[in-house]
């Protein structure tokens, strides 16, 4: 895989990666949900460039509505990714609970949340979510690789 710090990714490739439509990435911009972190909007027609830290909130956030999570509840999940920045979310889990979101960063401390009585309404692995985005992310470059070479 590319090193996806040295480069942005645009709204269409964002929404290819993710799955989602180009109207909700539209929108969770215009909101302040997922704003592109590289270059932002400067009005009608500008190109926004995402980091790989927001393609992988998009995928977080798409994750959670898919499993019937509101936006609102989404919205705070995001913040607690937010708070944990530089944590490895690959190997923690997003905790979804009554009283607002937690980030486990090991199985030891998810038990501890469970058995805290926490009242817990969701738990997303953290870990599936990034390797499906790392292997869409590869498909996407071999496939952009492949199609360059057969124009060459």
């Amino acid at each position: 895989m590319t090193d996806t710090a040295t480069f942005g990714f645009s709204g269409p490739t964002v929404c290819r990666l993710t799955g989602v439509t180009y109207r909700q990435l539209d929108y969770w911009a215009r909101t302040g949900l997922v704003t592109p972190s590289i270059t932002p909007a400067t009005g009608s027609g500008s190109k926004r460039s995402y980091s790989y830290g927001d393609v992988l909130e998009v995928k977080v956030i798409k994750s959670l509505l898919s499993s019937g999570v509101s936006l609102s509840r989404a919205r705070q999940a995001v913040e607690c990714l937010r708070r944990s920045l530089g944590a490895d979310l690959a190997a923690s889990s997003l905790v979804l609970s009554d009283s607002g979101s937690v980030l486990a960063h090991d199985d030891g401390e998810l038990v501890d949340l469970l058995r805290g009585g926490q009242g817990v309404f969701n738990i997303v692995p953290l870990a599936q979510v990034v390797a499906e985005l790392r292997t869409t992310i590869s498909q996407e470059e071999l496939a952009t690789s492949e199609k360059g070479a057969a124009t060459a």
